[in-house]
């Protein structure tokens, strides 16, 4: 069969499936106006709670004013062409030599893109002999990368330190028969669930087995311990990290994001991380907005953009839990409110709580979590205020009693009035 053919008649996958009837809405919807906690959709002001923009520091007007400029000065197309041909800055080296040193490591390296820069630093990493053990709630792009791999390679059940120990065993046994080494991967916070990865758990094994540890710190790079040095910053295990992988996407609002580690393995990742190889580089105003970034978040301003980030997570996860709302064990930003439904009352959820409440915010559905439960995502930011926490507890009490109800209930998509 032609390939446009079967792509035509597919169903369009998991996602592409409802295509027709999501787009505009529920997936590529369009959020208009500033960035920042009150936005415009399909013309009308909601309370968002759906940017990644933990410190608030994309529209912070010091990041305005140097983005601006920067641009204004280089343009954005300086440098031209790959790092390692004609892409290669003193700013460039400068950004990495910061960013080592805010996480304690010997060097750093920059990616263009975070789930490009991670798929090509597992691949990089590892050879035919040696084998992963990864958690299997991992992000895509670790799954990514993880599928790249020739050798061996196996999960462990989501933070279950007893199986990933005995996963472990397995692996090292395994690698040392074949004459290779075990690279295990996790996540420092999960972007779903808002659980933090169990690194101190899994740093004790060092004690008994031979392995290194690479980390995806996206959610947790800028926000997570004492100085905003992450999750393993929160743990206290920062030097028992092998690698440490941050992204620029959520605490920096930017895009981008590095790897850091020792000298010896950043320089090999430096000549053979195909993503950044065949790839251009940073665009100078990027690296200059992520210095200047970096510059924030390692000091006074940033401790204090911190401290209202856990004041309006904990203002929220507090009061979702105080009313007897399901948020799991979220310890991070990211909430997840679980409710008990189906698509049909996820849907007509979605729709009241943007058209009629104006709260803008995620729904995730089977398969991502079990049949009949649903999941609204709920990013905290800096930029909020503890009275657009207290609307949005008021709001979700009262879509809890809807549902309970059963306001939502019904096999077509309701058109949900003012004050239904």
């Amino acid at each position: 069969m032609d390939i446009f053919e079967r792509i035509a008649k597919d169903s369009g996958g998991p996602l592409g499936q409802y295509r027709d009837k999501a787009f505009g809405y529920y997936m590529f919807p369009k959020l208009e106006g500033e960035l920042g906690p009150h936005m415009r959709f399909q013309g009308e002001e909601v309370l968002c709670w759906s940017l990644n923009n933990y410190l608030g520091l994309a529209n912070h007007p010091e990041i305005r004013k140097v983005d601006g400029e920067a641009a204004a000065r280089w343009g954005l197309a300086y440098p031209m062409g790959s790092r390692m041909l004609t892409g290669h800055t003193s700013l460039h080296e400068r950004l990495e030599r910061e960013l080592a040193d805010f996480e304690k490591k010997e060097d750093a390296f920059l990616f263009n893109f975070g789930y490009q820069g991670i798929v090509s630093t597992i691949d990089a990493l590892v050879s035919r002999h040696d084998v992963i053990v990864y958690d299997n709630e991992c992000h895509a792009c670790l799954l990514d990368g993880i599928r790249l791999h020739i050798g061996s390679k196996y999960k462990y059940r989501h933070n279950n330190i007893k199986h990933c120990e005995q996963i472990l065993a397995r692996a090292c046994k395994e690698a040392e028969a074949n004459g290779g080494g075990v690279l295990l991967i996790t996540e420092g916070v999960y972007g779903m669930t808002g659980a933090l990865g169990i690194l101190d758990q899994i740093v004790a094994l060092k004690k008994q087995y031979k392995f290194r540890i690479l980390i995806d710190d996206a959610h947790g790079f800028g926000v997570m311990g004492p100085h905003g040095r992450g999750t393993s910053e929160h743990f206290g295990v920062m030097d028992d990290i092998d690698l440490y992988i941050g992204a620029y996407a959520k605490s920096m609002a930017i895009i981008g994001g590095f790897v850091a580690g020792p000298r010896a393995i950043i320089n090999y990742l430096r000549y053979n991380l195909r993503s950044q190889i065949y790839a251009k580089a940073l665009p100078m105003p990027i690296v200059e907005g992520c210095l200047k970034r970096l510059e924030i978040i390692r000091g006074e301003e940033g401790d204090r953009l911190r401290k209202q980030l856990w004041l309006i997570t904990r203002s929220l996860q507090e009061g979702l839990r105080k009313r007897g709302f399901d948020i799991g064990v979220a310890e991070a930003c990211v909430t997840p409110v679980f409710l008990k439904g189906n698509m049909a009352q996820a849907t007509n959820i979605l729709i009241d709580l943007r058209k009629n409440y104006h709260i803008f915010c995620s729904v995730i559905t089977y398969p991502v979590v079990p049949e009949g439960i649903l999941m609204y995502r709920i990013i905290p930011t800096a930029a909020h205020s503890v009275e657009d926490v207290e609307y949005t507890l008021n709001a979700f009490a009262e879509v809890r009693e809807k549902l309970e109800k059963g306001v939502y209930d019904s096999d077509t998509i309701l058109n949900m009035s003012i004050g239904q």
